[in-house]
């Protein structure tokens, strides 16, 4: 089978396509054939080593959708069609996951909408529904907004009817994007500060959904209102977000932090009663993601390259097996 491996660190160059014979199965796991799979940012982080751990060769990826081949499950039979965590990567044709970390989908959900769904719509359903506890009465902030994470964010803070959404870009050429969504206000990282205090009469917000940190977390505690909570998912710039005790103490503000992957480590059961609530409402296409560009898995350079342009709306696809199903509107390069 193909598989995509990285053997040192670095350029989206170290991507290379390899062969390999097929994995072996545990109890309990399942052999699922890929139709797609995602890019996250946390795969970039990975390749570059900015995250990763363990030995070299790696192969990358968290999530991927397809059809159970073979099955050491009694959850699950062969022709199953699922979403999974593989346990070692996603970028190839073949794949070994849990039973824990597998989860079926019906046949009224195409493989490209699932693919596009599982990590940022999981994270995201956790997010609002359990971390974040968001309520009709809060007014939001989501950063990174037109990304994957964000754009399910807003949508999930519209269904909960949220007294205001303020979302954050990189550039105001995703605003139409963004407001399409569901955010009432969209701004900069350089103006949320203001632009949040004016449009809450310097009250604030209450709940704040952060995966850049850096600066943006010390400004994020500049307009979180008194009682309100930071959330913390995530350092896409890079660099480390800093704040005193005083910060929170005397206001009565929290900051929580949260990880898909330590969930998915430690305590997966979490995750099933969000990842099957999410399924079933894009199954009835009550919520959506946009698939900004669907690559072949042989052009995984090409595709990490234009998704470090960080120029793209929602999601990135890779296709893993060419006789898969693809929907007709989507491109591949």
């Amino acid at each position: 089978m193909k598989i995509i491996q990285q053997f040192e660190f670095g350029s989206a160059d170290v991507l290379k396509v390899m062969k390999c014979e097929l994995p072996q199965l545990l109890d309990g796991e399942v052999l699922i054939k890929g139709a797609y799979t995602s890019i996250n940012f946390a795969d970039i982080k990975n390749r570059t080593g900015a995250k990763a751990k363990g030995e070299f060769p790696i192969t990358l990826g968290l999530d991927m959708v397809g059809t159970i081949t073979e099955s050491r499950s009694t959850e699950f039979q062969l022709g199953d069609r699922v979403i999974a965590f593989p346990k070692n990567g996603s970028y190839a044709e073949l794949v070994v996951a849990h039973e824990s970390l597998t989860y079926k989908i019906p046949d009224t959900l195409s493989f490209e909408q699932a693919a596009a769904m599982p990590t940022v719509s999981f994270l995201a359903a956790i997010l609002v529904g359990k971390v974040g506890a968001v309520t009709e009465e809060d007014t939001v902030i989501i950063h990174s907004a037109a990304g994957g994470v964000g754009s399910m964010l807003v949508q999930l803070c519209k269904e909960k009817q949220c007294r205001k959404i303020i979302a954050t870009v990189g550039s105001l050429e995703k605003l139409d994007y963004v407001k399409e969504l569901g955010a009432d206000v969209v701004c900069t990282y350089e103006d949320f500060v203001d632009t949040t205090l004016e449009a809450t009469k310097q009250k604030g917000a209450t709940v704040i959904f952060d995966s850049v940190a850096g600066n943006i977390a010390a400004d994020s505690l500049r307009c979180l209102a008194p009682f309100g909570t930071l959330v913390q998912f995530g350092n896409s710039s890079g660099k480390k977000g800093t704040f005193s005790t005083s910060d929170v103490h005397s206001s009565c503000r929290s900051v929580k932090g949260f990880s898909l992957g330590t969930t998915r480590k430690l305590k997966p059961e979490i995750i099933r009663p969000f990842a099957e609530k999410m399924i079933d409402q894009f199954a009835s296409q009550s919520l959506h993601l946009n698939i900004d560009r669907i690559f072949p898995l042989e052009n995984v350079t090409q595709a990490h390259q234009y998704f470090e342009q960080r120029q793209h709306n929602g999601k990135i696809l890779l296709k893993l097996n060419p006789e898969q199903y693809l929907h007709k509107k989507n491109t591949i390069l």
